[in-house]
């Protein structure tokens, strides 16, 4: 289970909020969040060939889709610094989408991820 879906279901858990709007606040980050291939392919600097190809090489080597990017001379360290930065500015935290639902407050998510992050240090018995 992914991190987000771990803290979405403890915070359903706890009444504050429903599975659904776990899945809603995943999908406002997945239309948000855009991979570096896709801004790339936005800015004409790599075709969905090009990006298909890095993704096998990433899927053979698990190394980064930038690394890859440079090493094979589709994006120079420049480009990929761009897109990184570009990439970088609209990220939309887990948290962050459940507000902008409006299904909780943001003092609310800072309280409850501290509390959620604590327990998760806790031993289990």
């Amino acid at each position: 289970m992914g991190k987000h879906i771990r803290f979405g279901k403890y915070l359903a858990d706890k009444g504050l909020i429903t599975m659904e709007s776990v899945i809603s606040a995943r999908l406002l980050q997945r239309r948000n969040n855009r991979m570096i291939g896709d801004l790339a392919k936005e800015k004409g600097w790599l075709t969905e060939e090009d990006i298909l190809r890095i993704l096998v090489l990433q899927e053979e080597t698990h190394e980064i889709f930038g690394e890859i990017a440079v090493k094979e001379r589709y994006l120079t360290s420049e480009q990929v610094d761009e897109l990184l930065k570009k990439q970088s500015d609209s990220y939309l935290y887990f948290g962050d989408a459940l507000v902008r639902i409006g299904v909780i407050t943001a003092e609310d998510i800072k309280k409850h991820l501290h509390e959620y992050n604590q327990s998760l240090k806790q031993p289990s018995e």
